[in-house]
Order: structure tokens, then C-alpha cells, then sequence
């Protein structure tokens, strides 16, 4: 049996109505006669996707016990036992309780698959796994539920369940998605129209792109050459010169025409690497195009109107923008142009724009010179070895009498133009094969010491000895450029490796990059200099190395070599001038250098905003605090003592012991309150100095309940839990803060549990209350300072008491978080360290206790 087909509906955040399409879908299928049961659908107590489960068959769930809760989950046994057609998994990014068969849903959903089981699920865009950083910066929250993409690449059909954000909140606001009083705290944070809006773009684009996909492997497989015009694709064709930058902003605007439309710049070399195209040019247009949103491409190959068209079809392009030619008039005698020929090989399919720039018939310049890469020694030896060389074996072989034959001494003048070819490069060896067939004729062809031949038979070898020459010349000077080309290129390679690889880490060190250059290059100094406009002085960045002279790289023109990086940047190198050929990587570290520059100070700047945004914030929060929650027990113990202190008045006893126990009262508070800001305020100075001492857990949270009422919480402390490594002090109002926050959130006449337990080395504690309860995306914000969820009144503190517990944790190597309550509610967990080697000691209170 093959492999079942999945089909998933993607949405842009919860509430779209992708279980309710799911559902839909699943009655059109049992309406059609399919076999198709419900596997797991979770209707999270929404009444119109509950009322879509009537009529379909469910599987049992299993039900699995973990730290104390019920919970159930998809039954995978159950559903391959009744092996239907079709199965509904609602969740595929689910994470199954510990225990389960697969630690994910879609693991279960990939062996249904396997058994030939066809599925139908639902995921978010959030829970894409590549995308979690990108949702963290526009939600603020790291999803914890995620799955591979390619699990949903893999899907036969992929449906978007589309939604705008208005209707979304409209949505949310009727009830329809949460429950009412969970609904003003999502509008306000997950569901913000900004957040909404930026998801549903990044679900439309990512299913977009997914759909080119399946295009470009639909048009692969049926061998489709011709442009299907779904999509704007604009190729725009670099030669590295100058007029690029006019060819990418041109292209970018014809883009901005159209929504959706792509730009691909495409760089053509030839295989042979030999090219007149500016590195530095090249990296500044790449630059250019990737700032304007647009993708750079190096493509390889001799025929360069063949390969452009070529890249433009495989693409899928639908235009081609490229500059008129910068050749002079009298060059198009070699042909049309690369321009003409790829408008009349484009076809109908494929638009060419030629456009107009400053470099039109400018001309394309001329590639350096090849022989400075032999040096000027082996230069003049190749000269004198195709020159000297034969005039001197003319007169040796001459000087004998009876010599080696005319086929010998054609062999002796062959070999030394190959030597001449290896020495000096072609010149040379054209050089030696010329003079070498004129020695051969005027010494050894009769009538000799003249330049006429008499014998055809001669002058066809001395013909065939030059082509020859000449051949064997060019192959070996081609091998050898060949080889010179390799090493070079294979050094290049590992030092852009380098910088790729020094990218791909995040290095951000300035000075080791620029040592980096000065060991590669073999300088004395390297400098990076900037300046703020074209009339300001140089400044140095940064810079490594010594130099003789220490204004040499005050200034870029001083500098032995220099790179410019944009127009007010440059690179600047002390100790010998370099080849042309060497710049091209120069150029790669030069922009590298500028990148890490960049980058460190933008590190920088964000540090130091986030410390002036955080400090504004806790100013501004502090500054409310102190002017309505410790001014309202104030305003009570002020009234409270005036009206004892008036003649007025003749208070009863009894009032006047209501009014203490009001003054008591609100004295309490304002040193709760005042105690937490002091708190807090020796955590962020990083002057909490936790004493570690091994204690008994009963000792300690017992203590922590005497700000609760009584009956309001119920304790579950078993006997046989180790002893913990903790400050009682800090331990002691970490708990009181946590317990007075549950009490504060839980129901009339609902208890919170406040229960521990053992986990290898480290003992949990957990306090759970069945309150309204946080969203996902709002757990880790609650244990920020002055955080105060929902809708929480004016006088129910100032937001420090989660935050004060979580440092105090941290501060004694714990930890603590917040989980959802099974049924409602919240649970806060504190992990705390079990003492090494020590019993857990049995305590006097029982096990069981209420307050």
C-alpha cells in the first residue's frame, strides 16, 4: 500500500476557522461515500466548530496521567486499528504529553501516513519552525510548539484559511474564539491589528512561494520551457561595470509597478575566469540590489546571450532589462551585441528593455595584462630562452661537421620554444618559433646561408615546425594560466570562505578581521578610516599592525593600497603595493570590514536603547505606583488617623478599633508594596546575595501563607521530598508573592493548592489556582517589573510581585514559570535544588493542611 496523502489548512493565527474548514471538508468527503473518521479535533469550546463534529465518527482518545492531571490524546493504535480512508488530526504543531507514543502530533500523523492513511490537519504560520524568530519579533513571543517546514512542504494540498483583521477581532470580540473574559486581554496583545496584519503577510507570502515551488516542478517535469506569466520576475543583465546601478534602480521601479513582482540580478562569467569586470563594482550593485528587496545571482558561461536567456526561462522571468552596449561604433564589425541577440532570441514570451545610461559607447576597456603574474625574471628568461637560446644552438650545431639531420635539429628548436613557452608565456614562444624557422632555413635547408629552400620537402617541415611550434606554445602557455588560475582561485576561495563562514557566526570583531587582512596580504598595518562628508577629516576605526611612518594611514592616498567601501569609508594597507589581480579579494574584506563595523555599532545603539527604554518604562511605572498605589494607603491611614484625633467625635470603642485595624491595614500594604519596590530594586543592582543553607521544604512555605486568608489555600507537601539547597528569607517571599497573586486571581470559595514533588535532582513547586488564566504569548511578560495582566484594578499592587519571585529564583539557582491550569486557570512552577547527597527528612506537620 502507498503512502497516504496529506492535506493541511494553513492559517494567519487562531480563530481564522481553519478546524471549522477542516471540518466542512471532512462532511463533503462523508458525503461522497469516504471511510473518514475524526482522530483528534479540539473545538476548545467554540459552539459552531463543536456542532461540525455531529455526524462524524470519533476515535476514542487515550488518556494519559502526568503530575497529577488527566489529559487525552490522539489514540495512534486505535486509529491504524480502524484503518479508515481518511483521518481529521486537528494541531499537527501539537506537543503530546510526556509519556505519548511521539513527542509530536505530526510524528503520529507521519505513521498514519506511512500505513497508507490519509490525513487532513491544521497548523498556524507561527508554529513554522524557520519562522519562529521572525513571529518573535513582530508578536514578542517565542512559540514553544513548532514544526519542521518541510513536514508541511510535504503536504499533497496545501489550503489557506484567509481572514483580515478586522473581521478577526470582530470575531474575537463577539466571543466566538475565547471566552468573554479573556477577550479585552487578546485584543490588547496577541491580537493588536499590527501583529494580525504582519502575520497574515507572512502566511500569504509563504504559501506564495510554496505555490512557485510546486509551478517550477510541475514545469520541470512536463519539460515546459515557455514564460507562464504568473508572477513578475525582472532579470536584469550585469556586465560589472558601471552603468549596473542605473540597470537595478530601473528594474526596481518597473517592480514596484506590480504587487508581488521579483527582481534577480544576474552576473554571467566565463568559465575560463577571465573577465574585466570590477570586483569592487559587482559587490557594490549586489549590495544595492539586495537593499532594494531583490536577489543577486553568478551564473557561468561562454555564450553570454544563451546563458542570460537561459537563467531568464529557468526562472520563470517574464522581462529582461539590459543597458545599451558601451561598445564603440567600430566594434559591432564582431557582431550584433549581447543586447540585439537576446531581444531576437527572446521570443514572444520574454520582454527586453534596453536602457539608456552615461556609459553608451564608452567603451568596455581591456582586461589587465596577463604576464606581470610570471614576475619580470621569468619574463626576460623567456625572452632570452626563445631568442638567445636558438642563435646560440645555431652556432653549435653549425660548428659540427656532420650535424644530427635536419628532423633532430627541428626536435632541438622545438623544445626550446616549450621552454620559452613555460619561462616567459606565449610571446616569448611565438617569439622562438618565428626566429627558430628562420635559423632552420638560412643554416640547415640547401642552398644554406640563404633564406630561400630549394626542396619542397624542407620547406613543408620548416612550415610544419612552426605550426607545430606555435601550437605546442599556445597549449602549454594555456596550461600554465590554467594552473596559475586554480591556485589562485582555490586561495581565494578559502579566504571568502572564511569571510562567508566569519558571517554565518556573527563574528563582530573588527580588529580580527583586519589582522586577518594584514596576515593574508603579508602587511606591515591595516586601518579602517571613515569620515562624515567629503570636507571632514579621516578618522580611524580601527586598526592593527605597526608602520615606519606613523602618518602613513592617517589618510587613504598616504596608504600603500587602498579600498574605498562607499563614499566615506575606506580600507587602507601599509607594506608593499599590490597587484591588480589581489584586489578583488581586498574588495571582499573592505565590505566585510564595513558590514562588522556596522554591525558592532548597532549592537551598540540597541543596548543602550533598550537600557533607556527600560529605564523609561520602570520610571514612568514607578512614578504611577507612587502616585495612586502607595498614596491610596496613605489616603486611608491619613483619614483614619484625623478622625481619631478629632474633638468632634466621641468614637465608640468599637469604631475606633475598626479604624487601628484600618490603619494597621493600610500600613501592611504600603510595606508589602514599598517591600517589593526595594526588592526589585536590589535585583536589577544585582545586590541580592542569597545565603545557601540546606533546609527542609515544610520549613519554610508554611511561613509564606500568613498574608492569605484562612481556608484559602490547601497544601500537599509529601513526606519523602528531599532537602533543598535555598535562602529561607528569599525562598519564603518568592512563595508568599506567588500564593498571594493566585489567591488574588482565584474565585469565591476556591482553594489554592499549593503542592511539591521530586524530579531527579531538583523538587518542583507548584501553585495552582483555577483563575482566568494568561494567553501563550503573555506568560513570560507577566514576570516582567510593573506588569500587571489584563484587566487588573488600580490598587492591586504594582506588577513587582512576579517579578520579585522570579529574580529571587533565578538569584538561588531555580527557576519559575507559568503553565495553564487543566481546566482553567494558571500554575506557576518553581524549581528549586535538592541538597547533593543528603535524605529528604520526614517533617512534623502533616502531610495535608489547610489554612
Amino acid at each position: 500500500m502507498g503512502r497516504g496523502k496529506l492535506r493541511i489548512y494553513l492559517g494567519a493565527a487562531p480563530g481564522v476557522g481553519k478546524t471549522y474548514a477542516m471540518l466542512s471538508e471532512a462532511h463533503r468527503r462523508v458525503e461522497r461515500g469516504t471511510d473518514l473518521v475524526v482522530a483528534f479535533v479540539e473545538h476548545h469550546g467554540r459552539p459552531r466548530t463543536e456542532v461540525m463534529l455531529h455526524g462524524l465518527e470519533q476515535v476514542r482518545r487515550r488518556e494519559m496521567e502526568y503530575r497529577g492531571a488527566t489529559f487525552t490524546e490522539m489514540d495512534v493504535d486505535a486509529v491504524l486499528e480502524r484503518r479508515p480512508s481518511v483521518a481529521v488530526v486537528d494541531e499537527l504543531a501539537h506537543t503530546n504529553v510526556p509519556g505519548s507514543r511521539n513527542g509530536k502530533r505530526w510524528q503520529d500523523i507521519e505513521e498514519l501516513l506511512e500505513a497508507g492513511i490519509d490525513v487532513i490537519s491544521t497548523v498556524n504560520i507561527q508554529h513554522l519552525e524557520s519562522l519562529g524568530d521572525v513571529v518573535e519579533a513582530i508578536t514578542g513571543v517565542r512559540q514553544q510548539e513548532t514544526v519542521p517546514d518541510e513536514v508541511v512542504r510535504r503536504a499533497g494540498q496545501l489550503e489557506l484559511v484567509d481572514m483580515s483583521p478586522q473581521a478577526l477581532r470582530r470575531r474575537m470580540a463577539h466571543g466566538n474564539i475565547y471566552k468573554p473574559d479573556k477577550v479585552d486581554a487578546a485584543l490588547s496583545n496577541y491580537f493588536r491589528p499590527g501583529n494580525l496584519t504582519a502575520l497574515r503577510e507572512l502566511a500569504l507570502l509563504w504559501v506564495a512561494d510554496r505555490v512557485d515551488e510546486y509551478l517550477q516542478q510541475y514545469r520541470a517535469e512536463h519539460s515546459i520551457r515557455s514564460t507562464w506569466q504568473a508572477r513578475e520576475r525582472i532579470v536584469v543583465g550585469l556586465t560589472g561595470g558601471p552603468e549596473g546601478r542605473t540597470l537595478i534602480r530601473r528594474a526596481a521601479r518597473m517592480a514596484a509597478k506590480g504587487s508581488g513582482s521579483e527582481v534577480l540580478a544576474v552576473y554571467i562569467a566565463r568559465s575560463d575566469g577571465l573577465t574585466s569586470a570590477s570586483p569592487k563594482e559587482l559587490a557594490v550593485q549586489r549590495t544595492l540590489v539586495e537593499d532594494l528587496g531583490g536577489t543577486f545571482h553568478h551564473v557561468i558561461g561562454d555564450d553570454i546571450p544563451a546563458a542570460l536567456l537561459e537563467f531568464a526561462r529557468g526562472v520563470n522571468a517574464t522581462q529582461i532589462v539590459l543597458g545599451s552596449s558601451r561598445r564603440k561604433a567600430w566594434q559591432y564589425v564582431f557582431g550584433p551585441g549581447v543586447g540585439a541577440t537576446v531581444a531576437r532570441e527572446s521570443g514572444p514570451d520574454l520582454d527586453v528593455h534596453i536602457v539608456t545610461h552615461d556609459e553608451v559607447a564608452k567603451g568596455r576597456g581591456l582586461p589587465v595584462a596577463r604576464g606581470a603574474r610570471l614576475g619580470r625574471a621569468r619574463i626576460i628568461a623567456g625572452w632570452l630562452v626563445g631568442v638567445v637560446a636558438p642563435m646560440l644552438l645555431s652556432l653549435l650545431l653549425a660548428s659540427v661537421e656532420e650535424g644530427p639531420g635536419l628532423a633532430n635539429d627541428v626536435l632541438l628548436y622545438l623544445f626550446l620554444t616549450v621552454v620559452a613557452a613555460l619561462l616567459g608565456g606565449q610571446l616569448p614562444a611565438l617569439a622562438s618559433a618565428a626566429v627558430g624557422s628562420l635559423l632552420l632555413n638560412f643554416y640547415f635547408t640547401p642552398p644554406t646561408h640563404t633564406l630561400t629552400v630549394s626542396d619542397p620537402e624542407n620547406l613543408v617541415a620548416i612550415v610544419i615546425f612552426f605550426a607545430v611550434a606555435v601550437s605546442v606554445a599556445s597549449v602549454v602557455d594555456l596550461a600554465a594560466r590554467r594552473t596559475h588560475q586554480a591556485a589562485r582561485l582555490r586561495a581565494e576561495s578559502e579566504i571568502l570562505s572564511f569571510l562567508a563562514g566569519s558571517v554565518l557566526r556573527g563574528e563582530t570583531s573588527l580588529d580580527a578581521l583586519l589582522e586577518r587582512v594584514r596576515e593574508t596580504f603579508a602587511m606591515d598595518a591595516v586601518a579602517l578610516l571613515e569620515r562624515q562628508s567629503d570636507v571632514d577629516p579621516w578618522t580611524c576605526a580601527g586598526r592593527v599592525g605597526e608602520t615606519p611612518d606613523d602618518r602613513a594611514l592617517l589618510r587613504p592616498e598616504d596608504a600603500d593600497v587602498d579600498m574605498p567601501v562607499g563614499d566615506h569609508m575606506a580600507l587602507a594597507l601599509s607594506g608593499r603595493v599590490l597587484p591588480a589581480e589581489d584586489r578583488r579579494v581586498l574588495a571582499a574584506f573592505a565590505a566585510q570590514a564595513a558590514v562588522v563595523l556596522d554591525r558592532q555599532r548597532l549592537v551598540g545603539e540597541a543596548a543602550q536603547a533598550r537600557e533607556l527604554a527600560e529605564g523609561n518604562r520602570i520610571r514612568t511605572a514607578l512614578l504611577a505606583a507612587v502616585s495612586h498605589d502607595l498614596r491610596t494607603p496613605l489616603a486611608g491611614i491619613k483619614a483614619s488617623v484625623t478622625s481619631l484625633r478629632s474633638d468632634d467625635v466621641a468614637w465608640s470603642p468599637e469604631d475606633e478599633a475598626e479604624l487601628l485595624a484600618g490603619i494597621e491595614a493600610g500600613a501592611d500594604r504600603l510595606d508589602h508594596l514599598v517591600g517589593n519596590l526595594l526588592d526589585m530594586s536590589r535585583l536589577q543592582t544585582g545586590t541580592v546575595t542569597p545565603l545557601i543553607r540546606e533546609i527542609d521544604l515544610d520549613e519554610v512555605v508554611p511561613m509564606a501563607l500568613g498574608g492569605v486568608p484562612e481556608g484559602s489555600v490547601t497544601l500537599d507537601i509529601p513526606e519523602e521530598l528531599p532537602i533543598i539547597a535555598v535562602d529561607p528569607g528569599l525562598l519564603e517571599r518568592a512563595v508568599a508573592n506567588l500564593v498571594e497573586n493566585a489567591v488574588k486571581y482565584s474565585p469565591d470559595a476556591t482553594e489554592v493548592l499549593v503542592a511539591a514533588s521530586a524530579l531527579g535532582d531538583r523538587v518542583e513547586v507548584r501553585i495552582v489556582d483555577r483563575g482566568p488564566g494568561v494567553p501563550d504569548e503573555a506568560k513570560d511578560r507577566i514576570f516582567e517589573p510593573f506588569q500587571r495582566h489584563g484587566d487588573a484594578p488600580r490598587g492591586a499592587g504594582v506588577g513587582l510581585g512576579l517579578a520579585v519571585a522570579r529574580g529571587f529564583a533565578e538569584a538561588m539557582g531555580g527557576t519559575l514559570v507559568a503553565e495553564d491550569t487543566p481546566g482553567g486557570g494558571m500554575t506557576m512552577v518553581l524549581t528549586l535544588r535538592a541538597a547533593p547527597g543528603r535524605p529528604p527528612v520526614r517533617p512534623d506537620l502533616p502531610a495535608q493542611a489547610v489554612t
